[in-house]
């Protein structure tokens, strides 16, 4: 959830948009996150409460027009600047690109682009296509498998990997854990007691940035061995800004942004993934025209091969829907938009293909209900499928 700021004037109570507030400082949070979590979505609650209504304790407005969300994504005359609740700031930190103002996420999101380029995206199809085959093949044939939480850890090994060359072992485990705990945290209201999930969040973020700063700090002191990953590229950068005094990336913000994208790498996939499995077991007659086009594609390539990201652009059925940028924004729009986009996109098509080239499976519950509190649309029930395997003669990797 995002909350716009708008420096402005003062304006006439006639300009501000109906709506209540609700109950002091809690406001209408309980009626939004009840109704975001229904059949019905937000949009019922826009229409029953007003456009104007107070959330996490801050009041926001609800806008629809073109003309508005135009004006919001563009930033026309800098009047508008993006901020999380206070909660999801609190817990992915201050320098988070998340949480930066204009000029200063501006300055991060230069040096993060590297890791999302072109080249970088090709090796790390590559490196994922891995783990998935590496994952499939524990799958044992007439098993009953949990699609969000394999999904989770395929998608967090792979982000660690890439960022920190973290891909197995206690710590991985561990890290994924608080990680969990973070983004439970993330929609809590934030009360600092022992007991709430908001206080444990914080608690499992200062271990995950603990670890971070161990591991800043053994590669600059040389314990550590040489890595190709997003943290000894931040390393090398800082080591060339610090002579030539150009602008780099302080330790606070290499490790609250390395926490940002494990979250938004792992977290937004794996929902994603989840409700792909579930509305294609719903849609058969699309899963087996789907199941053709990959299947063609399998039997091209050479035993053992890698998916490339050239073979994910002969998959037109599985993107076959055309975007629609203007009322669909699931990756954001303008100088804020995702910088993962793309490599989200690869991580959802290589999943696909080979899961459903390696196993026919049905959907054990079909409950479509919701977690509560998820900073994203997760299904209660995680989507447990029961697999088969499908012979190894049908297809050629």
């Amino acid at each position: 959830m995002v909350k716009m700021l708008w420096y402005h004037s003062q304006e006439s109570t006639a300009s501000i948009p109906p709506g209540t507030c609700g109950l002091p400082l809690i406001g209408e949070t309980l009626q939004f996150m009840a109704s975001i979590n229904s059949g019905k979505g937000f949009y019922d609650f826009v229409r029953i409460r007003g456009l104007r209504t107070n959330l996490f304790g801050e009041t926001h407005v609800f806008v629809s027009s073109t003309e508005s969300a135009k004006a919001i994504l563009n930033n026309e005359l800098g009047k508008f600047t993006k901020r999380y609740i206070r909660s999801i700031a609190e817990l992915v930190g201050d320098q988070s690109i998340l949480c930066a103002s204009y000029q200063h996420h501006k300055m991060i999101r230069s040096h993060l682009a590297n890791l999302f380029s072109t080249n970088s995206i090709s090796m790390f199809i590559k490196q994922f296509d891995k783990l998935m085959v590496e994952t499939l093949s524990g799958w044992e044939h007439g098993s009953t498998v949990v699609i969000h939480d394999e999904a989770l850890k395929i998608t967090c090994k792979a982000i660690c990997k890439m960022l920190i060359s973290l891909e197995s072992g206690p710590e991985l485990e561990m890290l994924q854990n608080e990680v969990a705990q973070v983004c439970e945290a993330m929609l809590a209201f934030p009360l600092r007691l022992p007991w709430t999930r908001f206080y444990k969040g914080l608690q499992a973020r200062k271990r995950i940035i603990n670890i971070l700063e161990k591991a800043i700090s053994e590669r600059r002191r040389g314990i550590d061995t040489y890595h190709e990953d997003f943290l000894q590229h931040m390393l090398i950068e800082d080591d060339k800004a610090s002579s030539d005094e150009s602008p780099r990336l302080t330790d606070a913000e290499i490790k609250d942004n390395i926490l940002t994208m494990i979250i938004a790498g792992q977290d937004t996939t794996a929902s994603a993934i989840t409700w792909m499995v579930k509305f294609l077991d719903e849609n058969q007659e699309v899963l087996e025209t789907l199941r053709n086009e990959q299947m063609h594609i399998a039997k091209k390539a050479s035993p053992k091969s890698c998916l490339t990201l050239e073979d994910l652009g002969e998959m037109p059925y599985a993107s076959k829907d055309e975007s629609k940028p203007y009322s669909f924004l699931a990756f954001g729009m303008g100088g804020r938009t995702c910088l993962g986009m793309n490599m989200a996109k690869a991580m959802m098509l290589v999943f696909l293909h080979r899961f459903i080239t390696t196993y026919r499976w049905k959907v054990t519950n079909s409950d479509s209900s919701t977690e509560k509190w998820a900073l994203f649309s997760t299904l209660r029930s995680g989507c447990p499928v029961q697999v088969t395997r499908i012979p190894d003669d049908t297809h050629c990797h």
